[in-house]
C-alpha cells in the first residue's frame, strides 16, 4: 500500500478512529520491532543426526518409531 492511500484513508475516518489507527500502527511497531523483512531461511544442521544408527534402523523403521513415541 502506497503511503498517499494510507493518507487517503486515514482523512476519511473520523478524528476518534484516526487515533484508534495509530495505536493499532504503535502496537504493530512495538511486536514487529527488529524484525527482519525477508524470511529466514531454514537450516539443515540436525543433517546427520541420526548416522551413528544408520546400519540399525531403516527410515520407514524410524517413522514408525516417531509415531509410536507420540
Amino acid at each position: 500500500m502506497k503511503k498517499k492511500e494510507i493518507e487517503v484513508k486515514m482523512q476519511e475516518l473520523p478524528e476518534d478512529l484516526r487515533r484508534e489507527v495509530l495505536d493499532y500502527m504503535e502496537f504493530l511497531l512495538r511486536k514487529y520491532k527488529g524484525r527482519k523483512t525477508k524470511a529466514k531461511k531454514f537450516k539443515f544442521d540436525w543433517e546427520g543426526g541420526l548416522s551413528e544408527i544408520r546400519e540399525k534402523f531403516t527410515s520407514i523403521e524410524l517413522q514408525h518409531g516417531a509415531l509410536n513415541w507420540r
